[in-house]
């Protein structure tokens, strides 16, 4: 049975891809003295951008939404400070 492969939340460029392959690549080789050939390192750079990166990407939503928030308030009391009696 072979399992369907969900679609990456974070795409790449080509030129990221393989700068984040070479990172991985070296990572392995120094922390854990494991040399990786390509086949694994992409699994490994799959793995991040299905299962990892959603993490990541809805914190950053939830922050921003936070920041947006505080600053909207920001304004909307800014706004009330210029209304004339």
């Amino acid at each position: 049975m072979s399992r369907k492969p969900k679609p990456p939340i974070l795409n790449l460029t080509p030129e990221q891809e393989s700068e984040a392959t070479l990172k991985i690549k070296r990572f392995m080789e120094d922390r854990f003295e494991l040399k990786l050939g390509s086949f694994e390192v992409a699994e490994i750079l799959e793995l991040f951008t299905t299962e990892v990166a959603p993490h990541y990407y809805n914190r950053a939503i939830f922050d921003t939404q936070t920041l947006l928030k505080e600053r909207f308030e920001s304004l909307e009391s800014d706004l009330w400070s210029l209304e004339k009696p």
